[in-house]
């Protein structure tokens, strides 16, 4: 099986004998099946992720939190009878990055007693929330005037009781012996970010909210308009129910009250509706996913926003047809996408040392060298899916763009391809490699060169096994 080495000498040896994918960004497939699957039991967990009043939110970069309108939550839960134990976990963070995410698998790996490429971490990606860098962390530190990035304290508080969590997980398990599809079209919430003018290059971004008219009168564009739902059940008991949606999930933000915003509130309403089963949310591909066509950043859109979620989750789940689980497979596979030429570290070093540079013009680049850094040390991106029956459940990094969403269902037309990105968010916005020479904001800080498209593309085909892209 194919497993992320814990220290650097081993990550070396490791890329060393598989040379030659190393150089096309690919790294093998692994795989394990149990076809019979008929010992199958799951474990779920929750607990809280509320940063403290004063830490930072969203990288340092807007108010730090003065409020606690919700609490936040890192949901999951733990499938076992299918050879090592399996951890799927989703977090009301902003993103967790580098070696941060990797500590959190780690974490989780352990206190279910398997090993780390059978974990995968997800972030939901809110912004009055953390976005936890370690690597940029330490960088902002030694600067000695800048706000945190994320404070290590609270940091390992949460790792802690993510340890604890799954533990009291594995004491609690049920069987898991029926698994359910359903997918319906969410009105008004999702419309591409990204607006192109006659030239084809980027002339507006309508973002998670507007104002501007024009950005409420233009079409959605690309985008995925359903919500999918993939329930496991035990017997005719749903006992896990994820959701997968692909929108940049902020209403306002960037005013120091921590929430989980109106994706993380319809998860919380549909929990009360029914608490007997554990629901997850997951952010899909997202990346270039707003709802800017119909939000304003008003107040009173929240709510109506958290409904129509709501509304969403609770029809795909209506027609739900529990069938017996037959076969579960797990499957991984670490790309090495190369940094982009564009970013140079001492460059960015300078910037980041600059005090006449605002907060953002001195904390975002942190992010760059954490990544630039990290892709020196040859520590690669794991992608994975976890597939039941027909069911594909892909683990991407990142905010992808929406694109790779609709080429993974593209590719398996036969199977229910349900995507969850914003897991390891070291290379930040995942564009396609035709939306380089268009520009924009996600564009501008994307950290990974446009080959990245073919890797992460390949790797996607690779997992759900369908023919590699040239």
């Amino acid at each position: 099986m194919t497993r992320i080495p814990h220290n650097l000498a081993s990550r070396r040896l490791f890329l060393g004998t598989s040379a030659g994918l190393v150089a096309a960004g690919l790294m093998p497939t692994s795989a394990n099946a149990n076809r019979t699957a008929g010992n199958l039991h799951a474990g779920t967990f929750r607990f809280d992720v509320t940063p403290p009043m004063g830490h930072s939110l969203c990288g340092g970069w807007i108010k730090p939190v003065e409020a606690v309108d919700d609490p936040l939550e890192a949901i999951g839960y733990v499938l076992l009878g299918a050879d090592k134990p399996i951890v799927v976990c989703v977090v009301d963070w902003t993103g967790i990055l580098n070696t941060a995410h990797l500590k959190w698998r780690e974490a989780l790996a352990e206190a279910a007693g398997t090993t780390v490429d059978r974990v995968t971490v997800h972030c939901v990606h809110q912004h009055n929330a953390p976005f936890a860098c370690v690597d940029a962390e330490q960088i902002v530190l030694d600067q000695g005037d800048l706000p945190h990035i994320v404070e290590l304290d609270f940091f390992r508080r949460c790792l802690d009781s993510a340890s604890a969590a799954v533990k009291q997980a594995m004491k609690q398990t049920v069987p898991v012996t029926h698994i359910a599809t359903g997918e319906i079209k969410v009105n008004q919430v999702a419309s591409n970010r990204r607006i192109l003018g006659p030239d084809g290059k980027v002339a507006s971004q309508r973002g998670s909210s507007s104002t501007n008219a024009e950005h409420h009168s233009l079409p959605e564009g690309v985008i995925d308009p359903m919500l999918k739902t993939i329930a496991f059940y035990n017997k005719q008991q749903k006992v896990i129910s994820s959701h997968y949606y692909a929108c940049h999930p902020m209403s306002y933000y960037g005013d120091g009250r921590v929430s989980a915003d109106f994706c993380g509130l319809a998860r919380k309403q549909r929990q009360q509706q029914e608490p007997g089963c554990t629901h997850l949310y997951f952010n899909g591909c997202g990346g270039n996913i707003g709802a800017g066509k119909y939000n304003d950043g008003s107040k009173e859109m929240r709510p109506v926003l958290t409904q129509r979620i709501l509304d969403g989750i609770v029809g795909s789940e209506q027609n739900h047809d529990p069938q017996p689980i037959e076969s579960v497979e797990w499957h991984t596979v670490d790309i090495q996408p190369p940094s982009d030429k564009r970013f140079d570290e001492q460059q960015l070093m300078a910037q980041i040392s600059d005090k006449a540079q605002p907060v953002s013009g001195r904390n975002r680049p942190s992010y760059t060298v954490a990544w630039l850094r990290r892709n020196a040390s040859l520590l690669p991106i794991t992608l994975s899916s976890l597939q039941i029956n027909q069911a594909a459940m892909l683990h991407l990094p990142a905010e992808c763009f929406v694109e790779y969403q609709l080429r993974a269902q593209a590719a398996a037309p036969d199977r229910f391809v349900a995507c969850a990105a914003y897991g390891d968010g070291g290379p930040w916005y995942i564009p396609t490699a035709e939306a380089y020479p268009q520009g924009g904001y996600a564009v501008s800080v994307a950290w990974c060169d446009p080959a990245i498209d073919r890797i992460l593309t390949n790797g996607i085909y690779n997992l759900l096994g369908s023919k590699i892209k040239a």
